[in-house]
C-alpha cells in the first residue's frame, strides 16, 4: 500500500503509527495511515486484519486525580 521512500512501518511492525496518513478526519478522531492501520485520537487502533489495540496514552503524574 505505501509507495513512499524509504516505505513505512509495516501495519505489523512496533513503530506502524509512524506511517504517513493518508486519511485524516481529527473532527471525527481517527485516521488511515498508508499501512492500513486505522489510529484513534485514544490511540486506540484497529490493524488491517481486525485485530483491535486497546488504548495505550500514558498518563502522567500530573493528570491523575485521586478521589477525595
Amino acid at each position: 500500500m505505501c509507495n513512499h521512500q524509504p516505505q513505512c512501518p509495516t501495519a505489523d511492525s512496533p513503530d506502524r503509527e509512524a506511517a504517513v496518513i493518508v486519511a485524516g478526519h481529527p473532527e471525527q478522531g481517527w485516521s488511515l495511515l498508508c499501512n492500513g492501520v486505522l489510529v484513534f485520537e485514544d490511540t486506540g487502533e484497529i490493524l488491517p486484519d481486525g485485530e483491535i489495540i486497546a488504548p495505550h496514552r500514558p498518563l502522567g503524574t500530573g493528570r491523575v486525580t485521586t478521589a477525595a
